[in-house]
């Protein structure tokens, strides 16, 4: 089985946070979006996954090198492709097209989810979808009375559908499906201006390949500030029981933490209620304040605060008054 995962958008929406950071790499629950994703999907398939191969802009130098401790950890072989110019899904999964082979599973790195991904390998195709209230800003799926996908539809402009779909995908036939976005590519066939996925398995499905739904519990977006920090809140009551969230060295002083909480490698909270639901990255430290709901991440300072509902990055400062705040990397607010 092998593992491709698209990432290469900035994520202009997250901003300030992705401005020194891309998106997909930004903590939650004390690990980056796309290694929480890559290990609930290994950890759920039945079939071990051999390859994982991620799809990046560019990044510098640094990434690559996450990016295959993330897959060497989970027993698989990395592999990391540039996407040079944002042309759509299709030309971004084009671009591992050396491990579109055989059965193969595509999770876009924007969201987070919980689910069974549990199949039969011998399916021919799944695409995992969820029922929402406005499909106009997703590609939906259109079923027939089997239960079979019958149609695929871009950010519909009318209703057709409320059968969103979330952005994972499996195919039997890899190389059948690499064959087919070469197609568009090859015969610059676009839709809304770019080169799309669906219609690649589109073509599948016309020459015989039976697509079914997958279904997801729960859909957990990471588009913006407001949807990451919910995000976060559902990450750390989903794995509060499975993962250990408490460094050893972390040092709690004259203080309450309410759980569930994440607290770091050296991270230290003095005089101070914090939780639940609060990030707080290795060496950070929190002093004199009142924190819940929110991500604090790695050698950042908070005190004399009372925040809620708020991210804070790497290497920051913040002293100030009762707020829901948003400040990057290597700021300094007093």
């Amino acid at each position: 089985m092998n593992l491709i995962i698209p990432m290469a958008g900035r994520g202009s929406r997250l901003r300030p946070h992705t401005l020194t950071v891309p998106k997909p790499l930004v903590p939650v629950g004390g690990k980056p979006i796309v290694q929480r994703l890559a290990e609930d999907l290994t950890a759920s398939l039945s079939e071990k996954v051999d390859n994982i191969a991620f799809v990046i802009g560019d990044f510098g130098p640094d990434v690559p090198k996450q990016l295959m401790k993330i897959a060497e950890g989970l027993g698989a072989k990395g592999h990391v492709f540039t996407q040079d110019q944002p042309l759509g899904t299709a030309h971004a999964i084009l671009c591992a097209q050396d491990v579109l082979e055989g059965p193969t599973m595509i999770a876009f790195a924007d969201t987070l989810f919980k689910a069974d991904f549990n199949f039969d390998i011998k399916t021919d195709g799944i695409i995992w979808a969820q029922r929402v209230e406005d499909p106009s800003a997703f590609g939906v799926l259109k079923l027939d009375d089997h239960g079979i996908i019958t149609d695929f539809v871009e950010k519909p402009t009318e209703f057709v559908s409320d059968l969103a779909i979330v952005g994972i995908y499996f195919v039997n036939d890899g190389a059948g499906l690499k064959r087919e976005l070469q197609y568009l590519i090859d015969n610059n066939i676009k839709e809304k201006g770019e080169f799309q996925l669906t219609n690649g398995l589109e073509a599948l499905k016309s020459k015989g390949v039976k697509f079914r739904p997958g279904t997801v519990e729960e859909w957990l977006d990471c588009g913006n500030k407001g949807a990451v920090v919910h995000t976060h809140q559902r990450i750390l009551e989903l794995k509060a029981e499975t993962e250990k969230l408490v460094d050893d060295t972390a040092t709690i002083e004259n203080s309450v933490v309410l759980q569930p909480c994440y607290i770091g490698p050296g991270a230290r909270i003095s005089n101070s209620v914090v939780g639940p639901h609060v990030s707080l990255g290795a060496n950070s430290s929190i002093e004199g304040s009142v924190v819940k709901n929110t991500i604090i991440q790695h050698d950042s300072t908070v005190s004399d605060a009372t925040l809620t509902d708020s991210m804070i990055g790497s290497n920051a400062t913040y002293n100030g008054n009762p707020a829901d705040v948003s400040i990057g990397d290597y700021s300094n607010i007093a």
